[in-house]
């Protein structure tokens, strides 16, 4: 009877052990990129009217803070998780990623817009996809694809609860108050799960040293890596160009109310939910380079529908094609990843593909929302959009679903 205890202790602590790091990922995920990633454009409108910046500008924040953080502080995170563990740089994350909220709630000028989204940019990429990925990677094994896309479902939870929080928050503290009200959610809501989780389970044993400076050149060697960066950053570009500028488009361009754009914005991250689980699921039964196709191709497809705005028809089938496509973009590329190349060397790899992916995230937005400055439509944006994504999923096609030995 002891032998048995004693046999079946390990199999429940890692039992314990992964289901709290699967809890961890999807709050911070809900928070960091769900209320604040994609809850933040919901506020780009009652910016532009109370401070008469134009949409580039409101979108700049978002660029200028990834474009500095991202190159400067992407690889150093992907390598301090391989060394340290994903738990101490989620902690910091989350920390940042309140603080850069609260303060966008006290700005009055560009300067100070700016500062707080480098914080913002910051809590993304300590506390973001990136440790979050490494983290279940670690833990998960046969069920990487499934665990993956239940706590993608954060994101989507999130962004689909964030417009109707935002609206009420703003109809009754006004934005600037709600802004500070989310950046304490975020805190509130993620870090008691990290202070909790452990980097890795205890029966696993991932060399830190040996073999991991052969293997990350290797990798940086041959052409799967660049393809892959290359498909992930015309995916994101795509899905960051259309997402942060969705409301500027709904409110001030089709007239939307700001509760019609709140619909749309959460059916969007609603079908999301309903992707992250279908596509995690089919990772798992399937290659996931054809999965990775599929959904690049659902994003490329969804945002025509745009073009037939303000039609509330049409709105509503990008949001249920475009979301389904959304939900699985982020986690399909450290499945991908993972796939091609291992785990030993997944954080150094992600660091430096995510630094890639937040360029792109940040272009994006501004490109599509300078376009709309100087064109006075949406339309020329848009259309780069949907030539971007095409571009992406033309390159999956050249990936190995595995790297061959050299």
């Amino acid at each position: 009877m002891n032998v048995a205890s004693t046999a079946e202790a390990p199999a429940l602590a890692l039992k314990r052990g992964s289901v709290l790091a699967l809890a961890t990922a999807f709050f911070a995920l809900f928070s960091i990129v769900g209320l604040s990633l994609w809850g933040l454009p919901f506020f780009y409108d009652f910016m532009v009217q109370q401070f008469g910046w134009t949409r580039a500008q409101v979108t700049s924040g978002n660029a200028l803070s990834k474009l500095l953080v991202g190159p400067a502080f992407g690889f150093a995170a992907g390598w301090m998780v391989d060394r340290f563990g994903p738990r101490r740089l989620l902690m910091s994350g989350i920390l940042m990623a309140g603080v850069a909220l609260i303060g966008l709630g006290s700005i009055s000028s560009l300067g100070m817009f700016y500062l707080f989204y480098i914080f913002n940019a910051l809590g993304y990429v300590c506390g973001g996809p990136l440790p979050n990925q490494v983290l279940l990677s670690r833990w998960f094994d046969r069920a990487r694809g499934q665990a993956m896309g239940i706590a993608y479902l954060g994101i989507g939870l999130g962004g689909a609860v964030s417009p109707w929080i935002s609206h009420a928050l703003v109809g009754r503290f006004g934005w600037q108050t709600a802004l500070k009200i989310l950046g304490l959610l975020v805190v509130a809501i993620s870090l008691p799960m990290a202070l909790l989780v452990k980097d890795l389970p205890a029966e696993m044993s991932i060399p830190r040293t040996s073999g991991t400076s052969a293997e990350t050149k290797a990798a940086f060697k041959g052409a799967p890596l660049y393809l892959l960066i290359i498909a992930s950053m015309c995916s994101i570009a795509a899905v960051s160009g259309t997402q942060q500028n969705l409301k500027l488009f709904l409110s001030l361009d089709q007239h939307y109310t700001q509760a019609h754009a709140a619909r749309v914005l959460s059916l969007v991250l609603i079908f999301s939910l309903i992707g992250r689980l279908v596509m995690g699921w089919l990772a798992d039964r399937f290659p996931v380079r054809y999965v990775m196709l599929l959904i690049y191709c659902l994003v490329a497809l969804g945002i025509p529908f745009l073009f037939l705005a303000p039609a509330e028809a049409p709105v509503y089938t990008f949001a249920v094609i475009f979301g389904i496509g959304l939900g699985g973009d982020y986690m399909i590329i450290p499945l991908m990843t993972a796939n091609i190349f291992g785990l030993r060397i997944l954080g150094t790899l992600l660091g430096v593909i995510l630094t890639a992916d937040g360029i792109a995230e940040a272009v994006s937005p501004w490109l599509v929302g300078h376009l709309r400055d100087v064109s006075g439509s949406y339309r020329l944006g848009f259309s780069a959009l949907i030539a971007i994504a095409a571009v992406g999923a033309a390159v999956i096609l050249a990936l190995p679903e595995r790297q061959t030995a050299a």
